[in-house]
């Protein structure tokens, strides 16, 4: 098993924190509203930046014309089954040209991929893939918490996905987001979320942290600070009533009471031995975050 003295600690929260959503719908495909009535929606709750990922239809922010109140970053939902069959979609951040429905699933992922696309595996559970699915494609992330989903069955979360995958890929990034319509038939946003820490709210800033994990995912927490010294983690946060270092199998550490005590800051002596952890904080509305997994190779 490897020893976090030969890994490094992912975080650097010494720039600024910006909230984000890197799954969102507009008119063009199958939102009920159109870019920039997403931007003043999200502006207004405290976002700074979105990724517009409509179903089959590459973005391109810049040519918007209008200048929005939060950062708008590039993207595509692509979604069909592979060759084993399996049904997926997949959120995919960045630029690109050249992509349609007609490539077809596969090629239109290579073709993503090819183009420096950052590939998330949306909503597994809801999908109905397998972790074997999951590990197929070479993702970078995966979305651990998808609100919409959610609401739609009970099968937003997918955590055991994201345990599963991080055996094989200690470094997947884990996400929670809207995958917002904001229409009649999917009225949720709002309810998961990334927190970049970054030094400028910039599309350079914000995709590069992004790509290093220097983020939490939330549905309500948050984490003002996540410090390494060598041996013990050191985290302050808004309250939360538990915090969790999660490692795999059975392996963990918990702090917190169930007699009202909140938590705003706390320590961990991290086990040198767990081949991957990540942290989990929970409030008293039993609301969570989650880090990335705390070190990398």
């Amino acid at each position: 098993m490897p020893h976090f003295a030969m890994s490094a600690f992912r975080y650097d929260t010494t720039g600024r924190w910006y909230k984000g959503n890197t799954h969102v719908h507009t008119t063009a495909s199958d939102g009920g509203k159109t870019a920039a009535e997403l931007s003043r929606l999200y502006a207004d709750a405290g976002y700074r930046f979105l990724v517009r990922a409509d179903h089959w239809v590459a973005s391109d922010a810049a040519a918007d014309g209008e200048q929005a109140p939060l950062l708008w970053l590039d993207g595509i939902e692509l979604d069909g089954a592979d060759y084993a069959g399996a049904c997926f979609h997949v959120a995919c951040l960045g630029r690109f040209k050249g992509i349609s429905r007609s490539l077809g699933f596969v090629a239109a992922l290579e073709a993503a991929r090819a183009q420096g696309g950052l590939l998330i595996l949306a909503h597994p559970h809801w999908t109905g893939n397998s972790v074997d699915d999951a590990l197929r494609w070479g993702f970078h992330g995966v979305e651990i918490y998808n609100h919409v989903a959610q609401w739609f069955n009970g099968k937003g979360e997918s955590l055991c996905h994201w345990n599963a995958m991080l055996g094989r890929a200690p470094g997947m990034l884990g996400l929670a987001v809207d995958d917002a319509h904001v229409s009649a038939d999917h009225p949720g946003w709002n309810g998961g979320w990334i927190v970049v820490n970054a030094r400028e709210c910039s599309p350079k800033a914000i995709l590069a942290a992004i790509r290093a994990g220097n983020f939490y995912s939330s549905c309500g927490p948050e984490m003002h600070g996540i410090e390494w010294d060598g041996r013990r983690l050191r985290v302050t946060c808004s309250p939360v009533q538990f915090a969790r270092l999660v490692g795999p199998g059975m392996w963990g550490l918990r702090l917190g009471r169930f007699d009202g005590a909140r938590l705003t800051e706390f320590e961990f002596d991290v086990p040198p031995d767990w081949p991957y952890v990540y942290l989990e904080v929970e409030d008293a509305e039993r609301r969570r975050a989650w880090t990335n997994t705390l070190f990398v190779a």
